[in-house]
């Protein structure tokens, strides 16, 4: 069974914090598979882990409007979040999935299960790009994986009322780009899903047959401590020297 979580802790940090801990906790006491729900009350931007910082965000902007900027576990592209940016978090046994064998698998499965889903409400959805699911060619959902020995947290967002504009007010152009986007500006290379979240939470919950159960969330005492703080700079990167 895949129990349901749907809930958004009360910072950005918590809520990506419990991503990882769902995962560890899955992973050391073969646990229960799982489907999450968030979405941030606030804006902020989260990296993939091999991200650079310098290199992915406005500073100057971010410093100017508080914008927290953070990491997350797995890999992937930037992203900035916040109302009408719907999360879903995906915790899966590799041993009983045949499918999820590697990243390749895995990215092809579950995309292909969130196209199936999301086509029942809309036409136009498509698979593009390294992890990216499409709407008519413009991207609204980024996707990103980490793997463990015996699970695989398979996370990403749906834009649905997202205020577009603060993509690129905060992000600069991504120095790698798939070849579909062909070098459009954010403001034309992403929109938002005309559906409500309440539509393609229930598409989720129906394709992987999640249950909602009583559960205990796990401890993020140790995770906050430890990875996830704010990485914002004190100064625009073009005001720093470099020695």
């Amino acid at each position: 069974m895949i129990t349901l979580h749907d809930v958004t802790l009360p910072t950005p940090a918590e809520n990506l914090a419990l991503d990882e801990a769902l995962l560890n906790y899955a992973e050391a006491n073969a646990g229960e598979e799982s489907l999450r729900f968030w979405e941030s009350p606030t804006d902020f931007i989260v990296l993939g882990v091999g991200n650079k910082i310098a290199q992915e965000i406005n500073s100057e902007a971010c410093i100017k409007h508080h914008i927290p900027v953070l990491k997350r576990c797995s890999g992937g592209g930037s992203v900035v979040q916040g109302p009408g940016c719907l999360n879903y978090s995906l915790i899966l046994s590799i041993q009983n999935r045949p499918q999820l064998a590697d990243i390749t698998k895995t990215t092809h499965y579950i995309l292909g299960q969130l196209k199936e889903a999301l086509s029942k409400h809309l036409d136009g959805i498509d698979i593009k790009g390294q992890s990216d699911l499409t709407l008519y060619n413009k991207k609204f959902s980024g996707n990103a994986q980490r793997r463990k020995r015996d699970y695989v947290l398979f996370h990403g967002t749906f834009l649905i009322d997202f205020d577009i504009a603060k993509i690129s007010r905060y992000l600069a152009s991504p120095p790698k780009q798939p070849e579909y986007r062909q070098n459009r500006p954010h403001n034309d290379f992403v929109t938002n899903l005309p559906i409500t979240k309440n539509i393609i939470k229930q598409a989720l919950i129906e394709q992987w047959h999640a249950k909602q159960a009583k559960t205990k969330l796990p401890s993020l005492t140790t995770l906050l401590s430890s990875k996830y703080t704010d990485l914002r700079p004190e100064r625009p990167f073009d005001m720093i020297e470099v020695i």
